[in-house]
């Protein structure tokens, strides 16, 4: 008998050592599956989408896809417990140490490897009896569509920029009722007006309402634009009135609700004000509001956009208008139709032999904007020929015909989701997890989508990030994402989705168990989880109420305006091993676990807005496979010298006064290093940053001037750099000529005296965007400034103690945003014939000396915003007085002291000066929130 045992327990150690020698092929196998797997379940996915728009609903084929989907997670876990493994592998060989180390850590996780093997086998297992069923050989939904990776991506279709949310603004079919609009907005009555727009879901109403509000927030002394939605707070909608009007965000967020409602009208007394409230659904909305809006007979006005009439039935007891938006009309729609679908043939012409099935389209889509932009822009994302586009638009008709019943929406919303990669359907999804309405900056999106997982490098010169924005950019370019805002380059700088693809995206989250919801009127959940979204409920008690199986939880977002309890953070930590980021920026809490450590697959950390954190526990070293860690809006004085042992990190972020008491030794794969104090470094550790070769953003402050030569030492290392801050302390200034030109550097800010103006800053012929501060210059920089041909934006503040700018003829010629302030000596501009031809605004600041209108104004024939703040009297009255000015630039804002305010008021029309239909012209006082976006 105890033969037989001995040679079992033989036979079981010998079948482990052959598993764990072949544990690092069967590790590279599986993952290699896992892309094919991943193809298979995009293509059940379409199938799935295909039954069930059809009426025909598979059980079995969804079941099918479940498994797939969990059988692709079990692969992602068990390479990274592999990678984890081989990170605690000694590196490099130091003898017989290493070999009894070696020895010691090969015995200490045999049992770890063991499971992976295991599990490996087991995955296989399940594998192969998943493809011995039937069904599953699914083809790509759409011909020629790339069965993995990015698919079409926008490198090979001219994106335009700024075309997305510009050109919507202008959609076609808006005129008639712009016309009418704005008449109402201009009426004489001095009552205030309630404007109510009702139309259904996708038709344009915020589109329209926008344009509108911003072409007469002019003639008004204060406006706002708050969106509501379903889920609104009456507290919340008045707390961002307040902001929007210039209120500290501290100064209302502790109000209740009647202090906010006398807050908000104190504020409004005698002013003329314009407050668009976009997507209201309540219908009692309007009687919980009104009491705040008062009417002091000032023709003020109140926009509404609903989708209900109810809603507008319940304004009627104020002054009111009703304007019921129509679909768009045959002609009006296929005219969008064609400028989406078509943009890039030539001269957007629909191409020969695609009129009539074109035309067919566009009737599914029902006269709604947003269905055809939907369908016009996966048309252009698709279509690279004629015969191809003949191909697919006959596939899409085909596809909505299936079921003629079905709103052609919801069809044409579900075939873009459909037609993107898996990657893009993941990133796609998690703009789910944000409330509704939620504007995303796009780097703090892009860093999640890579914390999780969802962004595939496929060349080996793109960061993941480079690959993110693309990723993003064709979001936008199928017009499934919205930009909200655009940067000075024209890049994204918020972004969101439609209510109504929201509502799409939920769906798919609830069929796919993507992510789970607790508060803010979620239903409570329980069993395993992936993903964790929580909008803070102080009824909830987390740890009683949500019975949470937190082993699984791969993400944990939150939102709210109150602190987590201690004991749920704490439990977080404890319990969620395989976390992958925690962000709590829109949620703070105080308190920060000492056993952060344990969380060894975390790769993003965000403690912004952590306003009492004051240090980092020493186990965050633990966190080897961190990429991101935010520490903006802290009070963290420095960082441990734990840092400098997180190898992965992409990207330091903090709020300028953080020391780093290690230096960056270490941390070679920074991307982004920002804001750092550096006034206790020497020699050798601005040395150390020549190893920083990946980096793409640095910001330094505090630097000695004497170890200016060894930073521009190790800036000549940076071959990605593009964008690059450094400040100096009170004495001293900067000499950085020893610093060759960066030709990837895009943006420049250097604050402190600069002895000369730099030869080395007119080389970098890329800079977008360059701020000098306190440089306090004898000679005027336009005259080197004048070479850098790229240049969008400038800003001069203490930069320049000249009496004279001269910008020459013809510079500057892309030039959109010039600021100039606290140029003390300054007394005259001159602006030479096609000089800042593309200049959008202009704003002056603290320029005593400054008396007259710079002379050349009127050539700026693209100026839009001109603001003055704490300039002379005599200045303000000759901007007053220009004509050129009152009947060309569409806002001006005029800031200035308590005296300049009271001269002001002393005035017949102390805000408002009326001049031609076709312009706006305000001043505003000590009032610096109201400069156009």
């Amino acid at each position: 008998m105890w033969n037989s045992i001995g040679s079992f327990v033989g036979g079981k150690a010998f079948q482990a050592v052959n598993l764990l020698r072949g544990v690092h092929k069967e590790a590279a196998e599986i993952n290699a599956e896992l892309e094919v797997i991943q193809d298979i379940i995009n293509g059940a996915d379409r199938m799935v989408a295909t039954t069930e728009r059809e009426n025909k609903g598979d059980n079995g084929m969804k079941r099918k896809v479940k498994e797939l989907r969990e059988v692709a997670l079990r692969i992602e876990d068990v390479t990274e417990d592999y990678m984890i493994i081989q990170q605690q592998q000694p590196q490099g060989d130091i003898g017989c140490i290493a070999v009894l180390y070696a020895t010691a850590n090969f015995i200490k996780t045999m049992i770890p490897r063991l499971r992976i093997c295991y599990e490996i086998q087991d995955i296989k297992t399940s594998i192969r009896e998943i493809n011995q069923r039937p069904g599953l050989q699914i083809q790509p939904f759409l011909e020629g569509e790339s069965s993995s990776g990015r698919q079409n991506a926008p490198s090979q279709h001219a994106l335009r920029r700024n075309a997305l949310y510009v050109e919507e603004e202008d959609v076609v079919g808006f005129e008639g009722p712009k016309h009418e609009l704005i008449g109402w907005l201009k009426e004489t009555q001095p009552k205030r007006t309630v404007i109510i727009v009702v139309g259904m879901g996708g038709q344009g109403k915020t589109t329209l309402v926008k344009t509108i509000y911003d072409k007469v927030i002019g003639d008004f002394d204060c406006h706002a634009l708050i969106t509501v939605s379903q889920t609104y707070k009456i507290e919340g909608v008045l707390k961002s009135m307040l902001e929007e009007f210039g209120k500290n965000k501290n100064e209302v967020s502790e109000m209740d609700l009647d202090s906010l409602i006398k807050e908000v009208r104190k504020y409004l007394q005698q002013k003329r004000y314009v407050v668009f409230f976009d997507d209201v659904w309540d219908k009692d909305f309007w009687s919980k509001i009104e009491l705040a809006v008062l009417d002091d007979k000032n023709r003020s006005r109140i926009l509404i956009t609903t989708r209900d009439m109810e809603v507008a039935n319940f304004c009627k007891k104020s002054s009111f208008h009703i304007h019921n938006l129509q679909r768009l009309s045959s002609q009006e729609s296929m005219k969008l139709f064609f400028k989406k679908a078509f943009q890039n043939e030539p001269d957007g012409i629909c191409p020969t032999g695609l009129e009539e099935i074109s035309s067919k389209i566009v009737g599914k889509c029902e006269g709604l904007p947003l269905a055809i932009v939907a369908i016009g822009s996966l048309i252009a994302c698709n279509g690279k020929n004629s015969l191809e586009l003949q191909k697919l638009c006959k596939a899409l008709i085909y596809e909505l015909d299936k079921n003629p019943n079905s709103t052609g929406i919801t069809n044409i919303l579900g075939l873009s989701y459909d037609a993107l990669s898996y990657p893009l359907k993941s990133c796609f999804m998690y703009f789910g997890i944000y409330p509704e309405d939620y504007e995303v900056k796009p780097k703090r999106l892009i860093r999640k989508w890579i914390g999780e997982g969802f962004v595939k490098s496929e060349e080996l010169h793109e960061t993941l990030e480079e690959v993110g924005e693309q990723y993003l950019k064709e979001l936008i370019q199928r017009s499934l994402v919205q930009v909200s805002s655009f940067g000075i380059s024209g890049k994204p700088k918020k972004c969101r989705v439609h209510d109504l693809l929201r509502d799409m995206i939920l769906t798919k989250i609830k069929d796919l168990s993507f992510c789970h919801f607790v508060g803010d009127n979620h239903s409570m959940i329980s069993g395993k989880i992936l993903r964790l979204q929580i909008t803070y409920d102080p009824n909830v008690n987390y740890l009683k109420d949500v019975n949470i199986e937190m082993s699984s939880i791969r993400s944990i977002n939150v939102f709210g305006d109150k602190e987590l309890p201690k004991d749920f953070v704490g439990m977080i930590t404890t319990e969620s091993k395989r976390l992958k980021f925690i962000d709590f920026e829109d949620c703070p809490s105080e308190y920060i676990p000492q056993n952060l450590g344990n969380l060894i697959h975390l790769r993003y950390l965000s403690f912004n807005n952590y306003n009492e954190l004051s240090s980092l526990p020493e186990s965050i070293s633990n966190l080897q496979n961190l990429e991101t860690i935010d520490i903006r809006m802290t009070r963290l004085e420095s960082l441990p010298r734990e840092i400098n042992k997180l190898h992965k990190l992409h990207h330091l972020l903090t709020h300028g006064w953080t020391k780093m008491m290690g230096g960056v030794r270490g941390l070679e794969s920074l991307q982004t290093l920002y804001r750092v104090n550096t006034k206790d470094w020497g020699e050798e550790l601005f040395e150390d940053l020549k190893e920083l070769k990946q980096l793409r953003k640095l910001g330094l402050r505090n630097v000695n001037p004497k170890y200016a030569c060894n930073l521009c030492y190790s800036i000549n290392n940076m071959q990605h750099l593009q964008k690059l801050y450094i400040g100096i302390g009170s004495k001293g200034f900067i000499d950085l000529d020893c610093m060759s030109p960066r030709p990837t550097l895009q943006r420049l800010k250097l604050v402190g005296k600069l002895e000369r103006f730099e030869k080395w800053i007119p080389k970098h012929q890329n800079l977008v965007k360059l701020s000098l501060t306190y440089s306090k210059l004898s000679d005027d920089p336009m005259k080197s400034l004048m070479h850098l041909p790229n240049l969008l934006s400038l800003y001069l503040w203490g930069a320049y103690e000249g009496k004279t700018l001269h910008f020459q003829n013809g510079t500057f010629q892309k030039l959109k945003k010039l600021e100039l302030a606290y140029l003390l000596r300054l007394n005259s501009i001159h602006i030479g014939e096609g000089a800042l031809s593309s200049l959008k605004q202009l704003e002056l600041t603290f320029i005593h000396g400054l008396k007259e209108v710079p002379y050349g104004m009127d050539q700026l024939g693209k100026l839009q915003v001109l603001h003055i703040d704490r300039m002379p009297q005599e200045f303000g009255d000759n901007i007053r007085q220009n004509v050129w000015i009152q009947n060309n630039v569409r806002t001006v804002i005029i800031e200035g002291s308590e005296e300049w305010r009271q001269s002001c008021l002393s005035r017949e029309h102390p805000h408002v000066c009326e001049v031609n239909s076709t312009n706006e012209y305000f001043f505003i006082h000590n009032d610096r929130n109201r400069i156009l976006a």
